[in-house]
């Protein structure tokens, strides 16, 4: 039995993300724009700096970049984008994603996600527990009671193998193999990271499995559309076109239901500050500590934007 799927997701910058929300773990970073002395423009971080053995596998910066000069720097421990350098109004490059100079940042990181590819399931699986075809099967639980990211190892620990296929397009491959984590099946993992002319960050993501199991793979970048190390992003404003949300226990699982955002601090169709209402008396927040909750987005076209970010402060 082979089993296959496909699928993309695409980061427009400056004006739309990936992803809203946390995973309710402490989020903080070394990462500063580091910026060259001469042009005082955003760069990558050194590439010496990724180099290093880790469970027997070599890892690597690797750095793309599109004919409009917009460059991300991926490193395979973890699938990680490091840094995403993209233009401000004036043409000054700005790095807008946080992380570290180092691979050694990463492995010491009380945050273990940060940018990195997630699975083999994003998200949490309630008590660490799934029955498939009438079969239990138990997995590592890291996040209280549940599993929370694919649990152990997730694919946040591993060194992808690495293959660039031109100046803008790296492929990563990755063999998690039957069992590993408690997720039955081997599955076969193909991302590719892409940075598209009209300076989109493509990420296209495949997966074969010779066996029935569950999957869920995804990106976790966090992004500071001002710069890296430049501190809040609650005056960051975000649009979401989504009449309806997920409710969550006090574990953080989804509760089953699907209530509508309309008159709560869950409703983004208008642009509104990530920080308008996040101290608003809502047991929804208090459970997540702030967002971290799932949107039912509107039906929309493909080429239809559902998620916006923009900065409140104008470089």
């Amino acid at each position: 039995m082979k089993i296959s799927f496909k699928y993309v997701l695409a980061i427009i910058l400056p004006a739309s993300i990936l992803s809203f929300g946390a995973c309710n773990q402490p989020a903080s970073s070394n990462h500063t724009n580091m910026t060259d002395t001469t042009t005082g423009q955003a760069k990558i971080p050194d590439s010496a700096a990724f180099e290093k053995t880790i469970d027997g596998k070599q890892t690597h910066l690797f750095v793309l970049k599109n004919k409009n000069g917009v460059e991300a720097a991926i490193t395979n421990y973890g699938g990680r984008i490091v840094s995403l350098l993209v233009p401000d109004k004036n043409g000054k490059q700005v790095d807008v994603v946080e992380g570290f100079d180092s691979v050694g940042g990463y492995e010491k990181s009380t945050e273990p996600y940060f940018g990195a590819l997630i699975g083999r399931f994003g998200n949490r699986i309630a008590k660490g527990k799934f029955t498939l075809d009438g079969k239990q099967y138990t997995l590592f639980t890291n996040n209280g009671i549940n599993t929370l990211h694919g649990g152990k190892p997730g694919f946040q620990q591993v060194v992808w193998d690495a293959k660039p296929v031109d100046s803008t397009t790296l492929q990563l491959t990755y063999l998690a193999k039957d069992m590993e984590g408690g997720f039955p099946g081997n599955l076969h993992v193909k991302v590719i990271y892409h940075l598209t002319d009209d300076n989109g960050l493509q990420i296209s993501y495949e997966a074969t499995t010779d066996k029935a199991t569950v999957v869920n793979l995804t990106s976790h970048p966090f992004f500071n559309l001002n710069g890296a190390g430049s501190g809040t992003i609650l005056n960051h404003s975000v649009q979401i076109l989504a009449d309806g949300y997920t409710p969550i226990d006090s574990t953080l699982i989804p509760t089953g239901k699907i209530e509508p955002v309309k008159g709560t601090p869950f409703d983004f169709n208008q642009s509104t500050k990530i920080g308008a209402r996040i101290t608003a008396d809502n047991q929804q927040l208090k459970d997540g500590k702030g967002y971290d909750h799932n949107f039912v987005l509107n039906k929309h076209p493909d080429s239809t934007p559902v998620y916006r970010r923009t900065r409140l402060a104008i470089l």
